[in-house]
C-alpha cells in the first residue's frame, strides 16, 4: 500500500491540487461562516488503531466486462400471468444475473444462497417467486428478515408493486414507530411479514406472531445481521419456525461465519454468486490531515464547497455529533439533512428521501443508521470521524463508486 500520498497531506489539504490531493488553504469562507476550533476527540475508542495507510488506496480501473446474457425473459418463468403483467407494469424486462439464476431454482423449491452486492436486484430475486408461492396455495405464509428498518420498507415497497391488485397483504413490522398498527396489521394474518429482529421478537413475545405456520423463510443482508450483533435474536426466532421450510440466504460476503450460519440454517442449497468487485476497489482513498490551529469543520465546509462534491454522505461517529453538525452545515447555507437513531421513523424517511431526490446535497449519518442504505450516485463519502473497525470502514465507503462509478472517499486525521 503507497502511504506517500497520505503523508504528503499533513502540508496539503481541502482545496483541489494539480496532482489531484486537497491542499490546506486559508480561504476565505464569504457569508457562510464557520465554526470555533472544537474539542478534539479521544482516541480511546477502537478506530484509533487502524493504520493511517488503511485508508488510502487508489480505485483500479474498470474493467469492460462482457455484458451478462440472460437465459430468460420473465415472460419465460411459471409465474402467475397477473404477476408477469405488474412486472411488465414495473418496466422490467430482462432479469438480471441473480434473478436469472435464482428465480427458477426458487420456483423449484429449493434453497438458496445468494451471494450478491446491494443494487443488484436481489429483492426482486425473491419477491417474484416468493409471491407466486403464496398466489397458488393462499395458505402459505412468508417471513422476510432484515437488518434495518430501511431495507424492510424498501423490500415492502418493491412488494406492493409485484402485489399490485392482489389483495394479498405484507406488513412490515420494524422498530422506532408506535407498535399498534404493526400488530393491528397482524391480525389481519398478512401473507408477508417483513421486520428487522428485535421487533419481531418483540411481537413474538406479545403473542401477535406465531411462526408456526410460516414454511417459507428469507434471510436478507444475513452478514450485515452477523455484524449487527442479530446472531442469538436470528436463532430465538428461527426455533419458532418449522423444521421443514424452505429458506433463503442473502449476504454480500462469504465469510467462515457466514459459513456456518448457511450449515445452521439451510438444507442442501444452491448457491448463486453474482457479486461483483468489491466496491472498495472503485473508490479513490485518500486521508486529510486537520493541521494545527485549524477544525474539521473548517475542512469540511471548504471541501463542500467545492462544486465537484454535489451528493456527499459524511459519517460521525456519534448521534449527538451527526445532529450538531448538520446544524452547522445548515446554518452555514448547505442543504444538509442527517440519519441517527434519535431520529423517528418518519423523520429519517424525509431526510432520506430528501437526499435521494438531490434536494439535499449532504447526508450526515451515524453507522447503524447508514446499514442497508441504497442510494444511487453518491459522489463522496467523508469519514468526519475514524470508523471504529477497518469492516465499517469499508462499509462506510461502500455508499460510494456503485453502479461502475469510480467513488471518492476522504478520511479526517487529527494530529
Amino acid at each position: 500500500m503507497n502511504t506517500s500520498r497520505g503523508h504528503s497531506r499533513s502540508q496539503s489539504h481541502s482545496s483541489r491540487s494539480s496532482s489531484g490531493g486537497y491542499r490546506n488553504q486559508r480561504s476565505s469562507f464569504g457569508s457562510r461562516g464557520f465554526r470555533p476550533p472544537q474539542r478534539r476527540p479521544s482516541r480511546s475508542f477502537k478506530g484509533a488503531d487502524i493504520h493511517h495507510s488503511k485508508f488510502i488506496s487508489r480505485a483500479e480501473p474498470i474493467a469492460a466486462a462482457a455484458p451478462y446474457v440472460p437465459k430468460h425473459t420473465f415472460a419465460d418463468f411459471a409465474i402467475d400471468e397477473r404477476i408477469k403483467q405488474n412486472i411488465s407494469r414495473k418496466g422490467y424486462v430482462t432479469p438480471t444475473p441473480i434473478q436469472d439464476q435464482s428465480i427458477p431454482r426458487i420456483l423449484e423449491g429449493r434453497d438458496i444462497v445468494g451471494i450478491a452486492n446491494t443494487g443488484t436486484g436481489k429483492t426482486g430475486a425473491f419477491l417474484i417467486p416468493l409471491f407466486d408461492k403464496v398466489v397458488r396455495s393462499r395458505h402459505e405464509r412468508v417471513l422476510i428478515m432484515v437488518p434495518t428498518r430501511e431495507l424492510a420498507i424498501q423490500i415492502d415497497d418493491e412488494y406492493r408493486g409485484f402485489a399490485a391488485g392482489s389483495g394479498i397483504r405484507s406488513v412490515c413490522v420494524v422498530g422506532g414507530v408506535n407498535i399498534s398498527p404493526q400488530i393491528r396489521a397482524l391480525r389481519d394474518d398478512p401473507a408477508f411479514v417483513i421486520g428487522t429482529p428485535g421487533r419481531l421478537k418483540d411481537v413474538m413475545e406479545r403473542g401477535e406472531l406465531d411462526l408456526s405456520q410460516f414454511k417459507t423463510l428469507v434471510l436478507d443482508e444475513a452478514d450485515r445481521m452477523l455484524d449487527m450483533g442479530f446472531i442469538n435474536d436470528m436463532r430465538h426466532i428461527l426455533a419458532f419456525m418449522p423444521k421443514e421450510r424452505h429458506t433463503l440466504f442473502f449476504s454480500a460476503t462469504l465469510s467462515s461465519d457466514i459459513e456456518k450460519l448457511i450449515h445452521e440454517f439451510l438444507n442442501d442449497p444452491v448457491r448463486v454468486s453474482v457479486k461483483v468487485s468489491d466496491s472498495s476497489k472503485n473508490v479513490d482513498q485518500d486521508i486529510i490531515r486537520i493541521a494545527h490551529g485549524r477544525t474539521k469543520y473548517e475542512h469540511l465546509h471548504e471541501l463542500l464547497s467545492l462544486p465537484e462534491f454535489s451528493k456527499v454522505m459524511v459519517f460521525c461517529r456519534t448521534k449527538h455529533g451527526a445532529e450538531k453538525l448538520v446544524r452547522d452545515l445548515t446554518r452555514a447555507g448547505f442543504r444538509a439533512e442527517s440519519i441517527h437513531g434519535n431520529k423517528s421513523h418518519s423523520q429519517r424517511q424525509r431526510a432520506l428521501q430528501s437526499f435521494k431526490d438531490e434536494r439535499a446535497k449532504i447526508l450526515v449519518a451515524t453507522d447503524v443508521a447508514a446499514r442497508g442504505l441504497d442510494i444511487p450516485k453518491v459522489t463522496h463519502v467523508i469519514n468526519y470521524d475514524v470508523p471504529n473497525s477497518y469492516e465499517e470502514y469499508v462499509h462506510r465507503i461502500g455508499r460510494t463508486g456503485r453502479a461502475g462509478e469510480v467513488g471518492k472517499a476522504l478520511t479526517f486525521i487529527e494530529h
